[in-house]
């Protein structure tokens, strides 16, 4: 496999198509989209070793008839040996044509994930401009994403799209490597913990900026497009050491 270097723990960690592959899980695949993303890390990624991915789902809430429902999936990534945790990432999906199933059913919908805390009200004490290339999505497909979302043009007009989309991970490990650059002078072990909101698709081709606020040991994220004066990631929220 071939990962991310920006976000290898969230790319490992990842149930490749998993509610694609679960037998009648009941959502419609192609209106899915990556609502949200958290990585901890516990330890350095090792150079060399066996490791184990294994996802859970926390809660399905309904937001209604023609809103849809969010899917919240937690997974570990342990050493296969010595079975310990590496990392531990949460993703909230957000299944657009899947909603009003509890009222349809009968059923209890679970509440909702706590929110992301938002960024500050004042200007960022950095940015940082990194450019996308147009075939970006089809280089990150190689990392075990291959939703045609982000290949295919009609697929991508039937969900909603005028083209193919950048992978919300993708867009993650930008974030990552801007937080890197500006905060911690590229030492990725200072990096401890990072949750963001996807707002906004990116498409391939355009430069996302990176607004930063540093609080301690703490970071706020939050990116724009600028091109089309589009906030696509926010609630950004980073640990260092």
């Amino acid at each position: 496999m071939i990962v991310q270097s920006d976000a290898p723990d969230a790319v490992l960690s990842w149930g490749r198509e998993m509610l694609r592959n679960l037998e009648n899980p009941g959502a419609d695949w192609v209106k899915l989209v990556h609502g949200e993303q958290d990585v901890r890390l516990f330890k350095t990624l090792p150079v060399a070793a066996s490791l184990v991915a294994t996802n859970k789902v926390l809660s399905i809430t309904d937001k209604g008839e023609g809103k849809g429902a969010i899917a919240v999936i937690e997974r570990e990534l342990r050493e296969e040996k010595s079975g310990e945790l590496i990392a531990k990432g949460r993703n909230v999906t957000f299944l657009r044509g899947d909603g009003g199933f509890s009222q349809r059913s009968g059923s209890r919908s679970d509440p909702g994930p706590e929110p992301l805390a938002a960024v500050p009200e004042r200007a960022a004490d950095i940015e940082v401009s990194l450019p996308t290339l147009e075939r970006q999505a089809l280089i990150y497909r190689l990392s075990g994403d291959y939703n045609p979302l982000h290949a295919d043009p009609e697929v991508a007009r039937k969900a909603g799209f005028p083209r193919p989309i950048l992978h919300g991970l993708c867009t993650f490990g930008m974030a990552t490597h801007a937080v890197v650059k500006a905060m911690c002078h590229y030492r990725a072990d200072e990096l401890r913990a990072m949750a963001v909101r996807f707002t906004s698709p990116v498409y391939p081709g355009e430069t996302v900026r990176f607004q930063l606020w540093r609080r301690g040991k703490h970071v706020h994220l939050r990116a724009r497009v600028e091109a089309r004066d589009t906030i696509v990631l926010n609630n950004g929220f980073i640990e260092l050491v």
